[in-house]
């Protein structure tokens, strides 16, 4: 990925994304291209996993497959998701920043106030739809092995609460919403991101929880399109799976803040370690409004005033 900076420096928290070849170029059908590549890289990237590791005695079968299999493919399928846009964004031969995803400083009362409306609609949502349908209760974690060692409790959860968050987000927010968003604006490019969001969840949760994710992923566009950032969005989708990965383990509610706490933690560290390897980059300032010495207009002087108003002076 081409980095920012070679930008000048000083980007404002709250500028506008944008870019000659940026987003604002992006055409809507790369959206469902990136998707279904997304979805190829996946499935390529679980084959050369599983053929070595088969060869190695591993164990898959139709009903059981090895827990650390499937945690290896999952994360390979959540690293195909930021592969497939990095590869749609750079079409044309654009230059690309991290910056024009979305990986750049907010305002953070703006983005707490964001994260918390966000929260709270869903929250309300999902009370009223468990009330409305029978939902069953998720089996993801028991195919990653969580109840079967402390290793793989932890690998399960990184996966679950830092990388899936960022590289869903990375996908579905900062690409897809992006270039849907040239189609017809923000309404309609939420809608459909979120509809995709919750529909790519097919195999890893319960039909009844299609719609509820569907709904998180429409608020989430709302979330980066007030904030300008991906970094409240990465938050609250990390806050959301850690309340789900604790409620699913029957963790108190110190064990699942502890959960969050570190998984933020260990997003931040992520960031921060970009940043210095220069990943991201600081995005370029908002260019200056137009004005009269843009023209090559000079306003006179106070001296060029008074001598204008008294009229030619004798020499």
């Amino acid at each position: 990925m081409a980095t920012a900076t070679g930008h000048p420096p000083g980007g404002a928290p709250g500028a506008r994304l944008t870019d000659a070849a940026g987003p604002e170029r992006w055409s809507p059908w790369l959206a469902p291209a990136a998707l279904v590549t997304a979805l190829v890289f996946a499935a390529v990237g679980a084959l050369v996993i599983d053929i070595p590791a088969l060869a190695l005695g591993a164990k898959v079968s139709e009903s059981h497959t090895s827990p650390g299999l499937v945690i290896a493919d999952t994360t390979v399928q959540d690293l195909g998701f930021i592969g497939a846009a990095l590869f749609f964004a750079q079409l044309g031969g654009r230059r690309v920043a991290a910056w024009q995803f979305g990986l750049r400083p907010t305002r953070v009362g703006r983005a707490l106030a964001l994260v918390f409306g966000a929260a709270v609609s869903f929250i309300v949502f999902l009370a009223l739809w468990s009330l409305a349908v029978h939902t069953t209760k998720e089996k993801l974690l028991e195919t990653l092995g969580t109840h079967e060692s402390t290793l793989l409790l932890v690998f399960s959860a990184a996966l679950t609460c830092v990388i899936a968050p960022v590289c869903e987000e990375f996908l579905f927010r900062g690409f897809i919403f992006r270039a849907l968003r040239n189609w017809r604006g923000t309404l309609p490019a939420a809608l459909v991101t979120g509809v995709l969001f919750g529909a790519v969840h097919a195999g890893s949760a319960p039909a009844s929880d299609l719609v509820p994710l569907g709904v998180l992923g429409f608020l989430l566009c709302l979330v980066y399109r007030y904030s300008g950032s991906l970094y409240p969005c990465i938050a609250l989708h990390s806050l959301n799976n850690s309340i789900a990965f604790a409620n699913l383990e029957e963790w108190s509610v110190a064990g699942g803040a502890a959960l969050l706490v570190g998984a933020l933690a260990l997003i931040w560290l992520l960031a921060l370690a970009l940043k210095r390897a220069g990943v991201i980059g600081r995005p370029p300032p908002r260019p200056p409004a137009p004005g009269p010495l843009a023209y090559g207009y000079r306003p006179p002087t106070v001296r060029e005033i008074s001598e204008g108003a008294r009229g030619p002076q004798p020499k």
